[in-house]
């Protein structure tokens, strides 16, 4: 059995419905993930059935930020019990190619590959390469920085 089978994706990112734009982690390591999303009728990305291109970089960011969310937390524990509190921003987006828009149904199959990092004290920042399939067809590429911070020791 697949030891990421069962892990529940909010242990790793502090969203929630509506904005979860990630459904299930599928492969992780510390330089590579992929997840997948399912999309439904009911997404906040939505128009007309499409799934809009503020979708696709909230979908390719969450994914990419596992791996570095990941470092905030130990093996198995929920956030609460490693008095974990991360919070996570783009702060750039330094190249987006979008091809494709989804439609409601489709299954987002999204990919992190990490190309920098940088660890601080309470925070860390790291360009990561992105890419989103669905099916065969590559949806988007992109190339973008994320700054995750660990709060708990703000006063």
């Amino acid at each position: 059995m697949d030891p990421l089978e069962n892990v529940d994706i909010r242990k790793f990112l502090p969203h929630r419905e509506s904005m979860l734009m990630v459904d299930k982690l599928v492969f992780l390591t510390d330089d590579f993930v992929k997840t997948e999303f399912l999309i439904k009728e009911d997404n906040v990305f939505l128009k007309n059935k499409t799934f809009i291109e503020s979708g696709l970089i909230e979908n390719i960011a969450q994914t990419c930020s596992v791996i570095a969310g990941s470092s905030y937390f130990n093996e198995g524990d929920e956030r609460h019990e490693n008095n974990s509190r991360v919070i996570g921003y783009i702060s750039a987006l330094k190249s987006v190619e979008i091809y494709e828009l989804p439609k409601v149904n489709d299954l987002l199959v999204s990919q992190g590959t990490m190309v920098s990092r940088f660890d601080f004290e309470n925070y860390l920042t790291c360009t990561m390469k992105g890419k989103i399939l669905c099916g065969d067809k590559v949806l988007l590429d992109c190339l973008l920085n994320l700054f995750i911070k660990d709060t708990r020791h703000e006063g």
